[in-house]
């Protein structure tokens, strides 16, 4: 949809999903570090005295850290926050997470983002938020549904490579094992790939054909989510794992730098990693 624009200047876009679970099941996982961490991207906050977070700290990747300030907390209904994160010549970004719980167990998860601007200059970054997050939130449906509450460790592999993004991205899924399979098919890897297997919850739509989904039974239990996608001069492909339970951060200890050596040998270079997240 396009940006939305008030009277005022206000100009936002917003985002929303149903999801399973209680309002304090889903609060957990969208508004502390630990719940965040364990579907989004390694996430801490910064607490005041009475444990009331006034920062988020976010770490999406190197040189792509985000720091948002807290301006509104009311668990379990809605937080709000504060950041500069389109630079320091942009208007700044407010975000609000709305959770309103729904019959049958599931709640609505909404997030709207909003900025002050008197014209279009900021338009297309409003406009990536609300296409992205999206694929965010079949993690969060993924991750509610099956694991909520668990431990969980991560970790994430960037590399980057030469165009075009459909070459880039063949290249990455056919050396997993994973070129011809489709959503609810189980999958394995081949070949001198580390060890992974599951069942494909999503494989990339017409539009953007880049992406894939898997919930995993091995190395652990967790998710899998791959990506290519066009950046600047380049084509990064992304490499996301969540594991969960009581042995997921020993696994990840041996599976990182397996997968980052695998990586590498696909895509010349250092791969750069993404400080792990872990969760109890």
């Amino acid at each position: 949809m396009p940006v939305k624009e008030d009277s005022s200047g206000r100009r936002s876009v917003q985002v929303e999903v149903e999801v399973p679970g209680t309002p304090e099941e889903v609060w957990k996982a969208i508004a502390t570090g630990p719940g965040i961490s364990s579907w989004f991207v390694p996430t801490t906050t910064e607490d005041d005295a009475n444990g009331v977070p006034v920062k988020v700290l976010s770490n999406f990747g190197p040189g792509m850290e985000s720091v948002a300030t807290v301006t509104g907390w009311n668990p379990p209904q809605s937080f709000s926050a504060e950041s500069n994160d389109l630079g320091p010549d942009a208007p700044p970004v407010a975000t609000e997470w709305f959770v309103e719980a729904r019959d049958g167990g599931t709640c609505v998860v909404r997030v709207v983002h909003s900025l002050f601007a008197d014209t279009d200059d900021w338009d297309k970054q409003l406009e990536g938020w609300e296409s992205g997050w999206p694929d965010f939130f079949r993690l969060l449906h993924l991750y509610l549904t099956h694991f909520s509450g668990q431990p969980c460790s991560s970790f994430q592999l960037m590399a980057f490579t030469a165009p075009p993004r459909d070459a880039a991205w063949r290249t990455l899924v056919d050396g997993i094992g994973f070129e011809t399979v489709a959503t609810g098919e189980r999958v394995e890897s081949t070949g001198d790939t580390p060890r992974v297997s599951g069942v494909v919850e999503r494989r990339g739509q017409p539009s953007y054909a880049e992406e894939m989904l898997v919930r995993l039974q091995t190395p652990a239990p967790g998710i899998a989510h791959l990506f290519a996608m066009k950046m600047g001069e380049q084509v990064l492909l992304s490499m996301r794992m969540h594991l969960y339970g009581g042995t997921a951060a020993d696994v990840v200890a041996r599976e990182e730098p397996a997968w980052k050596a695998w990586l590498g040998a696909q895509f010349p270079g250092d791969p750069a990693a993404v400080d792990s997240g872990a969760t109890v």
